[in-house]
Order: C-alpha cells, then structure tokens, then sequence
C-alpha cells in the first residue's frame, strides 16, 4: 500500500502542472478565455496513451523488469520537462509553453500506465477497493503539491521555482521505483508485438457487453470534468488571488478528498463497487451544481470553501469506485493496453470534450455553463442499470480465470 501511494503520488503531481495550475499561469499572462479551453488539449496524450500501451506490456527495457524499467524512463524524461516548461513566459511564448506540456502530458501519461498496470499486478484482487482509495489518496496528494503548494510558491516567489520544486518533487517516484519490487503478473508477457496489440481489444471486444461498459466509462465523469476545465478561470475572475485559491481551494480541498477517499473505500467493503458508482455519481453531480451557487455569491471564501469541500468529496468517492470498477474489467495478461485504454475513454470528457469550455461559458455565462455541467452527468447515471447484470457476470468470470 505504500509502493501503491508512492506511485500515486508521482502520477498525480504533473496533472494539474499542465492544467489548472498552467491555465493561471496564463491567464495572469493575458491569454483568452478561449485558448484556456483549447490549452486542454494538451492532454490529449491521457487519451490516446492505449496507442503505444502495448510497447509496454510487449518489452522489457533493463534487467530492472518490465513495469520499473519503463516507469523510471518515464519519471526522468518527465522532471527535464517540468524543468524545461519552468523557463517560459507566457507573455513571450505561450506556443512553446503549449508545446513543452503536451511532452509532459505524453511521459506523464506513460508513467500512467506502468503505474497501473504495477497497481494491478501487485495487489491482489481482494486489495484492489482499498487499493484504489490509496491510490487516490496519493495521487490526490500529489496534486495538492503541485496546485496548491505550487501556486503558493508562485504567488511569494515565482512560477519558475514553482515549476522547478514540483520537477524536484518527482524525485519521490524515482526512489519508489528503485526500492519497489518487480510485480509478479502469475501468467507470461506476450511473445510477440502483434499479440501485445491485437489480443488485449480482441478479448474484450468479444464481451458482449463491451459496448454498455465503454459507453459508461465515456460518460460517468463527464459532467465533473468538463466542470473542472473551467474552475480556475472561474476563481480568477470572481476575484480570488493565488494564495486564496492555493490555501482554500487546494489545501482545504486536499482534505475533504482524503475524506472522500477514506469513506468511499470504505463503503465499497460493504455496498460493492456498483452501489458506489451510483451513489457517487449522484454526489458528483450535486457537487457540480454548487458553482452555480457559488458564481451568485461571488468573491466569498466561505461559501467558496463549502463549495470546494462538496466537490472534492463527492471526487474523492467517486473516483475511487471508478478506478476500482475499470481494474476489475482487465485481463491480468494485458494489464497495461487494457487498463489504458479504459483509463484513455474516460480522459476524453476532461480533454476532447473540454475543449470547447471556454467558449461555452463565455456563450451560457458562468451559471449557464455550470448548469449545463450539471445536466449533462445524469445519462452517465441513467446507463449503470442498464449494465448491472453484465459487470458482475464479468467479476464471476475473471475471478474464475485467475483462479
């Protein structure tokens, strides 16, 4: 549990470098509210990462194994990055900017996967609810690092030491990847780069309930994270400075999802996985709806931090029961191609969906657009009856291969 929050940690910590925290960044810097919704773009690579997903189930880089060595090239290549984007001005160059936090998204988003797939393998199937709550409690942390921490920093010093402490933070996941242990998966790696392709979408697309499952992972999230896309801009401009928003919206958050975390691993023990999809998801969707309150109150923290605490709550639980639900899909022989893709669909609300945000709140208005956020969660919820009976004939069925 600790490797497992360690690597959470490490995946969690470039996040939000090339979202929120840059998308401030930005618009200190004079950059519109449209290219903001277009900057999210960048992460496009949290999408498409089920792509070469397979080199990393496919090869081993050193005698480290499979899972470390990949994940080590990928933690090094991604601190000279941070480090690298630590020396732009968005006043100057905000196209180069855009470009270095695309390559952080792409080794970050590769380090996404060896996470996971170590995360898989290493605990067992019984450990993977309270393994997934650790999980977010690290990866949770590591965003509170490098938002709130980060935007702390920028606010008494500057950007660049902002940027250039979170390069140095990674250094965390370097030593976990040293010290940790090579996962033993129980089945072979694939022979071939053509098995490691093909059989891991042939064995799941031969589910007959495929369809119902991807179009649930699509959708669950949607609401919160085209919500999200918009957030910071929206404390910029209800007139919150950095330290206001790196305090009470970062570091008072933090707490409320190490809440959420705690109590959805723990209700997950008891009601399972599919109930808590439910009743999170209804809890992310009134979470949503709190901006709009907080856009008729306007430059109030405490309302603001009621607002942040509901929201990072109802994340918090709901985040947990989703990654537990999409590693419970995976077939442990292609944990790294399966899992990415899965992990892949639900990106696309926070990247490709979100795209068009800021254009959507100058349209709606900032009530308007958070309305809409709101609305938009609910066929998400309306699919989990639908594909109740299947899920659980997959656990009966996946619990009786790996037995």
């Amino acid at each position: 549990m600790l490797i497992t929050f360690s690597m959470g940690f490490s995946s969690g910590l470039p996040l939000l470098l090339t979202g929120s925290v840059l998308q401030l960044w930005m618009r200190q810097g004079g950059v519109s509210l449209q290219d903001l919704g277009l900057l999210t773009l960048v992460g496009l690579p949290y999408t498409l990462k089920f792509f070469w997903a397979p080199l990393l189930d496919r090869f081993q880089l050193t005698t480290w194994g499979r899972r470390r060595s990949w994940l080590l090239l990928s933690q090094i290549t991604l601190t000279l990055a941070l480090v690298a984007l630590s020396q732009g001005d968005p006043h100057l160059d905000a196209q180069n900017m855009a470009l270095w936090a695309l390559l952080i998204a792409f080794f970050s988003a590769t380090q996404d996967i060896g996470v996971d797939a170590y995360r898989r393998e290493h605990l067992p199937e019984s450990e993977l609810g309270l393994g997934s709550s650790v999980y977010v409690y690290g990866y949770r942390t590591g965003m509170l690092l490098a938002s709130g921490g980060g935007l702390i920093l920028a606010g008494y010093w500057s950007w660049e030491m902002a940027y250039l402490l979170m390069a140095a933070a990674m250094i965390l996941g370097m030593l976990t990847t040293w010290l940790a242990p090579e996962p033993y998966a129980h089945v072979d790696a694939p022979k071939t780069l053509k098995q490691a392709i093909v059989q891991p979408f042939v064995s799941f697309w031969q589910l007959k309930y495929a369809g119902h499952l991807l179009l649930f992972v699509l959708l669950y999230k949607i609401g919160d994270a085209i919500a999200a896309a918009m957030t910071a801009p929206l404390y910029v401009d209800l007139g919150f400075s950095e330290v206001e928003i790196g305090t009470t919206v970062k570091l008072f958050g933090f707490w409320a999802t190490l809440a959420g975390g705690l109590i959805g691993g723990l209700l997950m023990v008891r009601i399972g996985i599919y109930r808590g999809l439910l009743i999170f998801g209804i809890l992310q969707m009134l979470s949503t709806a709190g901006f709009v309150y907080l856009v008729y109150q306007g430059h109030h923290l405490p309302s603001l931090a009621a607002v942040v605490a509901l929201e990072n709550l109802a994340s918090g639980m709901g985040t947990a029961a989703y990654i537990a639900f999409m590693a419970a899909l995976t077939d442990i022989r292609f944990t790294a191609t399966q899992y990415a893709l899965l992990s892949s669909l639900a990106g696309v609300p926070r990247v490709l969906l979100s795209a068009p945000s800021g254009y959507l709140a100058v349209a709606f208005g900032w009530e308007g657009f958070f309305i809409c956020c709101t609305l938009i969660a609910i066929p998400g919820l309306l699919l989990l009856p639908y594909i109740k009976q299947h899920f659980l004939v997959h656990q009966t069925s996946e619990a009786t291969h790996v037995s």
